[in-house]
């Protein structure tokens, strides 16, 4: 049997006819850039998310970047975010002049160690970017005692829940990503900024199209920065579907957990008072890279996210980063191991790979 990582065309075929009938309506109307339908998938994840308002733009790495000027971040700031995590927020951060600092994070849930980024607050630190990594969300009561604006990448985790409350709605904003393989996947790029401030809200809707209110009268220097009425029609007919693919996701990952429960591995840990919508499923093992290409014998390719720490990156060398900064990142990126994870995953593929697993350790 052959499993693989991904696999987007899936979720595509079960909703084919309506799909494409969103689609060919969404051409015919001839609309094709914020669009009717980029208002109305714009107040239904709002609703779904627990916001005000949602701003659809180009990608969710433009959220977080739109998110850092609509607070009037910028040179001479610090922002302090996650070095496990793909290089977006580090990466918006740079856009806006600000200075990227650093926290590590917590060895089995992954997310921001909340006495690490307390450590690093200075009275230049205008907002935290807290990464709700692989689904599950980051330490935000703690963070929230800081006192200092949050900024919530959500790009993994939409649908994930803090004490019942949905991720996005606990900062002064929230960033979703919709590129293919996320939890609520486009056919394309997209993004969204959630918050619940009206003034946000305008500065926002004007930063994503040149810094306009008036049509060729600019206010703010801005971004070309807009969400497809095409992708917005697909997203509208996942939306609704959400809820169950993330309930998928939790089955597949209690299915995992009692498969390779007892093996010389380190399974994820949730939270107390989290729910994880398990974007990634991924365990800790000592003998990594023998296992991965175990697996791929096997017909089970896997993915490393991620093999090296942010602070690691070459983009990065003129700063003063060093191995050995951030040891708990470190180490789980020589560990860590991804496993299949997405809601067409049938229970034998499951269990396909977790007996590709057992046989590695027999």
């Amino acid at each position: 049997m052959n499993v693989p990582f991904l696999n987007p065309a899936a979720q595509f075929d079960s909703l084919r006819v309506e799909i494409l009938a969103a689609t060919e309506a969404a051409l015919a109307k001839g609309h094709y850039i914020l669009g009717p339908n980029v208002s109305a998938f714009e107040a239904e994840a709002a609703s779904y998310c627990g916001t005000g308002f949602g701003v659809g733009v180009n990608s969710g790495s433009d959220a977080l970047t739109l998110a850092l000027r609509a607070l009037d971040i910028g040179p001479g700031d610090e922002v302090i975010t996650s070095p496990f995590t793909y290089i977006a927020p580090a990466e918006s951060i740079h856009q806006v002049g600000a200075k990227i600092v650093f926290a590590d994070i917590h060895p089995r849930r992954f997310t921001l160690d909340a006495a690490e980024v307390a450590r690093r607050v200075t009275p230049k630190t205008k907002a935290i970017i807290p990464v709700h990594l692989f689904g599950q969300a980051a330490p935000i009561q703690e963070l929230r005692a800081l006192g200092i604006p949050l900024v919530e990448d959500c790009a993994q985790a939409i649908g994930a829940t803090v004490e019942g409350k949905p991720v996005g709605s606990l900062g002064a904003l929230g960033c979703l990503s919709f590129y293919p393989t996320k939890n609520l996947g486009a056919c394309g790029d997209g993004g969204m900024v959630l918050g619940s401030d009206p003034a946000l809200e305008k500065r926002l809707r004007m930063l994503r199209v040149h810094g306009i209110q008036k049509r060729y009268h600019h206010d703010l220097h801005g971004y070309n920065s807009r969400l497809d009425d095409l992708q917005a029609a697909i997203l509208r007919v996942k939306l609704p579907h959400l809820n169950a693919w993330n309930a998928r996701r939790k089955a597949i990952a209690d299915r995992y957990d009692a498969g390779l429960r007892g093996l010389p591995v380190e399974l994820p840990e949730t939270a107390p008072g989290n729910s994880h919508v398990f974007h990634v499923y991924a365990l800790l093992a000592d003998r990594r890279d023998a296992l991965q290409a175990h697996l791929a014998e096997k017909g089970v390719p896997t993915l490393i996210y991620y093999p090296q720490p942010l602070h690691l990156q070459a983009c990065y060398a003129d700063q003063s980063w060093k191995t050995g900064d951030y040891p708990v990142a470190e180490a789980v990126s020589r560990r860590i191991l991804p496993l299949p994870m997405y809601p067409e995953l049938t229970d034998a593929q499951v269990d396909h790979v977790i007996g590709a697993i057992r046989s590695f350790f027999a």
